[in-house]
C-alpha cells in the first residue's frame, strides 16, 4: 500500500543518521517499533498504533529535563507511511515544543540482518531548525540503547 501523501521536506532540510549493532533479530525490532512501543518507549498505557500504512498512531513519553522541576507529558503523533516486514519502517513524527515544535518529520528504521544481531539505520529529517535536530540526534542514540537493553530482557 502506498502512503496517502508523504512530507515536502524540502524546507525543512536539517536531518541527521543514527546507526547500531543491535543484539535483537530484524523481526524482534520490528515488531517493537510497530506493535511494542510501550515495552520500551511509550509511557503505559497511551499507546494508540496498528501497524499499516496509513495508520495514524499516538503516545506519551513523560520526563524531566534539567530545566523542569515536576515531570512533563510530551504527546507524539504520526503516521506510516511504509512498513516492510523485518526490514523497513517509515513514519512520520510530531511532537510539540522542545520537540519538532509541530512540524511534521520523517523517522526510517532500515533493520539489517546480522550475526547474532541486526544492523539498525535510523534516519530522522524534516526538522524546522538545527536546534530541533540536534536535541533529536543525542536523544536517539540512548533511545536505541535502551531499546537494545529492554528487547534483550525479554
Amino acid at each position: 500500500m502506498e502512503p496517502i501523501t508523504v512530507p515536502n521536506l524540502s524546507a525543512r532540510p536539517f536531518g541527521f543518521t543514527v546507526e547500531r549493532r543491535m543484539s535483537s533479530s530484524p523481526d524482534v525490532l520490528f515488531e517493537a517499533w510497530t506493535e511494542k512501543f510501550d515495552e520500551w518507549f511509550a509511557a503505559p498505557g497511551t499507546l494508540i498504533m496498528k501497524a499499516e500504512v496509513n495508520s495514524l498512531f499516538f503516545f506519551e513519553t513523560v520526563f524531566k529535563t534539567e530545566e523542569d522541576s515536576v515531570e512533563q507529558r510530551h504527546p507524539h503523533y504520526g503516521r506510516f507511511l511504509r512498513l516492510i516486514p523485518g526490514r523497513l519502517i517509515e513514519f512520520t513524527w510530531i511532537t510539540g515544543a522542545g520537540g519538532t515544535e509541530g512540524a511534521e518529520t520523517v523517522v526510517t528504521i532500515e533493520l539489517e540482518p546480522r550475526e547474532n544481531g541486526t544492523y539498525l539505520s535510523l534516519t530522522h529529517k524534516g526538522f524546522p531548525h538545527e536546534k530541533s535536530q540536534s536535541r533529536h540526534d543525542s536523544a536517539w542514540g540512548m533511545i536505541l540503547e535502551h531499546l537494545d537493553q529492554k528487547m534483550m530482557e525479554k
